[in-house]
């Protein structure tokens, strides 16, 4: 163990309040300082730069940084807590790279104000880059109150994020087993995955299985299909053939065998998955009511967030955490970059499943805010946008625990009706439709007249309240029942819509 002083000389602050405040050589006030005795720790793989900022005992308003260096193992961590708590170190900075910090977490966390920060945050000054000035950086960050804590999720909440995890790393490396499987299958000349939408599936893998037991003559591969696939024999005949030889039968028996190995554990792990989501059955049932968010992204979200959402004071506090926001670059008066934050890689890999399958729901507002942004923005960034409003949602739901309020497909139509007709009279102009939009009353209906006894002309004046029904007449130079409905839709807030149509 090595120990390192060294001693800053400030004047002490006033004694007003709980927060002091260090005056600069003029008297003149500069920072609060929250806490007096604060430790900063810069972690890494074999050891550990502690840094203990403390009031001198030599002089008034002095500061000392006490830096000494800890072992990593376990016996170290402790003999690091008793020498914090002998400091009476009121709080405790710490970063590290990776999964390094988490021993140093859990031990010290027990008897300790410990909060892990950001390294990005923290950064030091250039040219400063050391561990010992990087802990003295933290213990000063920390003293006055400018670090900000990391979500550490509670034990129950911590092993539930590893199975997820563990299980979601498994499946990627299952789907790269499938891709270096079709690479083998083309370098053999067999085309199976042109035909084969799931090479994995029932007639699939019924024929790999033929293929590495030695069988090479293609009709009768063909006929391992099964149900609908049969309707497809002569295709799968000539995808078939081609040049298979014991060196491609053996290593397809080696990604077969990988492959079921992994599914092996991914079973293993969701069935431990359920066993750990018992406390948290009634948020997977909220989180299921959401178009896109099936059982395995609900519970990617409920360990990645804990389910609780104390530790976000609002919903646009987590969908920046989670990198669902864009980003803020603007110098000299120009934005120079938007993008999104890294955030976290889980919950942005299922949400991102989620917004997949929301943006093909029929008739949901999330499909209808996808389809209304890809136009303007893009795919990618319409997605982000289906993202975060899914995550906006969780929020509300797991705060209130209500479940999810489906606004459906027409909402931003019904929102704006005349915004809606207006769009689509111009579309129907650009096609070469001349329209004309008028207020039309059913058969049967008494016409309002005017005192000199004639028929009122010109746009009938509605009533304060809406009516039940909003009737419309359409007239086109040519017959267009699409573009017609297109127009009626933005009237349909008021419910039923007769759409009489004359040539």
């Amino acid at each position: 163990m090595s120990t390192r002083v060294r001693f800053s000389v400030l004047p002490w602050p006033s004694r007003n309040g709980t927060a002091k405040r260090e005056p600069d050589r003029n008297g003149v006030a500069t920072m609060d300082v929250l806490h007096e005795r604060c430790a900063g720790i810069d972690i890494s793989k074999r050891d550990a730069k502690v840094c203990v900022r403390t009031p001198s005992p030599r002089r008034k308003g002095t500061f000392t940084n006490q830096t000494t260096t800890f072992g990593a193992t376990t016996n170290a961590i402790l003999d690091l807590r008793e020498h914090l708590l002998d400091a009476g170190a009121t709080l405790v900075v710490m970063e590290a790279t990776g999964d390094y910090w988490k021993p140093f977490y859990y031990l010290l966390a027990e008897e300790l104000n410990v909060i892990l920060v950001n390294a990005r945050q923290v950064k030091n000054l250039p040219g400063r880059k050391t561990d010992v000035s990087d802990a003295a950086w933290l213990a000063q960050l920390g003293s006055h109150g400018l670090v900000r804590a990391s979500f550490v999720p509670p034990p129950p909440v911590r092993e539930l994020r590893d199975l997820t995890r563990a299980r979601t790393q498994l499946t990627r490396e299952r789907a790269q087993v499938v891709q270096r499987l079709e690479k083998l299958l083309e370098d053999a000349g067999i085309k199976l995955s042109a035909v084969v939408s799931d090479l994995m599936g029932v007639s699939g893998r019924a024929m790999l299985e033929a293929l590495s037991a030695g069988e090479r003559d293609p009709h009768v591969l063909a006929e391992l299909a099964k149900r609908r696939m049969r309707s497809k024999i002569p295709e799968l005949g000539q995808a078939l053939t081609g040049r298979f030889r014991k060196h491609h039968a053996f290593l397809t028996r080696i990604y077969l065998d990988q492959y079921d190995q992994l599914s092996g554990s991914i079973n293993l792990l969701t069935a431990r998955i359920e066993e750990a989501m018992a406390p948290f059955r009634r948020a997977l049932e909220l989180l299921d009511t959401i178009p896109g968010v099936n059982q395995a992204v609900a519970e990617v979200i409920v360990a990645e967030t804990g389910a609780g959402m104390a530790r976000f004071p609002s919903a646009r506090h987590l969908a920046s955490w989670a990198g669902l926001c864009p980003g803020h670059h603007e110098s000299a008066g120009r934005v120079k970059s938007t993008r999104v934050r890294p955030g976290n890689p889980y919950l942005k890999g299922a949400l991102g499943m989620a917004a997949f399958g929301a943006a093909r729901t029929k008739g949901s507002y999330l499909q209808a805010r996808y389809k209304r942004l890809t136009a303007r923005r893009g795919p990618m960034k319409a997605l982000i946008a289906v993202e975060h409003s899914i995550i906006t949602a969780v929020w509300h739901m797991l705060s209130d625990g209500v479940p999810y309020h489906e606004l459906g497909g027409s909402y931003f139509t019904q929102r704006d009706p005349e915004r809606a007709a207006r769009r689509a009279v111009s579309r129907l102009n650009e096609l070469g439709y001349r329209v004309t939009l008028a207020p039309w009353r059913p058969p049967g209906e008494q016409t309002e007249r005017n005192p000199a006894g004639k028929a009122t002309t010109g746009p009938t004046v509605l009533p304060e309240t809406p009516p039940t029904c909003s009737y419309l007449r359409v007239r086109v130079s040519q017959w267009c029942m699409e573009a017609a409905q297109m127009i009626c839709a933005g009237h349909g807030s008021w419910g039923r819509t007769y759409i009489p149509l004359r040539r």
